[in-house]
């Protein structure tokens, strides 16, 4: 079970960094976007085209957090957290090298736990 301070670290990645890219890359695939990056995406909008975009949007997100979460774990990226209470912890010595374990833990994981946005559980059926 993670510290109080990593399940606070997880909550507010998730809120503040999953849920918001998924939301601008959302808004991208709109008819009359308001983001800087809209212009680079394909101007034909068909059904299909924002369908396959949409289905894959939640897949590059999470692809890109659990590679960092990874990068923590291993040591790589030596972060600390500073929790509400300001009590500090190192990510990769407190997450005890679970951090992408618990990010990706199907129903139980951190997206099932604290993502507003949707995501695809590919262990629901282990």
């Amino acid at each position: 079970m993670p510290d109080s301070a990593v399940e606070e670290f997880a909550r507010l990645l998730l809120e503040h960094v999953r849920d918001a890219a998924i939301r601008d890359c959302d808004q991208d695939l709109s008819p009359a976007p308001g983001t800087v990056t809209a212009p680079r995406w394909p101007q034909a909008r068909t059904e299909e085209d924002v369908a396959l975009v949409r289905a894959v949007i939640p897949d590059c997100v999470d692809a890109a957090v659990s590679r960092l979460l990874l990068a923590i774990d291993q040591g790589l990226l030596r972060l600390s957290y500073t929790d509400e209470s300001g009590r500090r912890v190192d990510l990769p010595e407190t997450g005890m090298g679970e951090l992408t374990g618990w990010y990706m833990g199907g129903s139980d994981g951190w997206r099932a736990q604290y993502s507003a946005e949707r995501f695809v559980d590919d262990y629901s059926d282990l």
